[in-house]
């Protein structure tokens, strides 16, 4: 009985040791100092971006970042989008639906290969080889592939009342509505970041 009531006691002081080291983690985890530009609650991971200068792309300077978890490779072609957007006198809501599928569909990637359903997908959005949205090169150049996108969107009724991931499957078609959804608030501080 002696040594079940010694092993009791070992077990519940561990156990209680580690309560008091997760409590402790937590409210150091909320009363530390944050930096908002790189908090951002983001569903991508934050990563180790390279040492480099801004750069502009038309009127908007793009840092080096992380932004939302995309340094500035990626960001440059969301830069890209929203002044394919502007041109077309759409503002940032609407800026960052084009940002939210770009993310949902290359990861912001200018990418040259398609997938199982779209073999023939190229670009930001991996626009298919249909005819509907361009030659090779327009698809694979990120601000005419945007122009595109949001030609397309502006021509479907109703679009400003759909919300971001029924506004952005309207364009693209994907298998899932409810595809892009996850992206939105990651879109929304890019162009946030980028409009200055």
């Amino acid at each position: 009985m002696r040594r079940v009531l010694i092993v009791v006691s070992v077990v519940f002081g561990v156990g209680l040791v580690a309560f008091v080291v997760a409590i402790a983690l937590v409210v150091s985890a909320l009363t530390a100092p944050r930096d908002e530009s790189v908090t951002a609650i983001t569903s991508t991971p934050v990563p180790a971006c390279p040492e480099v200068d801004p750069v502009m792309v038309g009127d908007i300077e793009v840092p080096a970042g992380p932004v939302a978890g995309y340094c500035q490779d990626r960001l440059v072609n969301a830069a890209y989008i929203m002044l394919a957007a502007r041109a077309q006198g759409i503002g940032e809501h609407t800026q960052a639906i084009g940002v939210m599928t770009a993310m949902g569909e290359s990861s912001l990637r200018n990418i040259d290969y398609g997938d199982a359903v779209g073999p023939d997908s190229r670009g930001l959005f991996q626009q298919r080889d249909n005819g509907l949205w361009g030659t090779y090169e327009q698809r694979m150049d990120p601000y005419t592939a945007a122009t595109s996108f949001f030609t397309k969107l502006v021509s479907i009724p109703g679009w400003k009342d759909l919300t971001p991931t029924q506004a952005a499957h309207a364009v693209q078609v994907n298998a899932d509505p409810d595809h892009y959804t996850r992206w939105f608030p990651d879109a929304e501080v890019v162009v946030a970041a980028l409009s200055g």
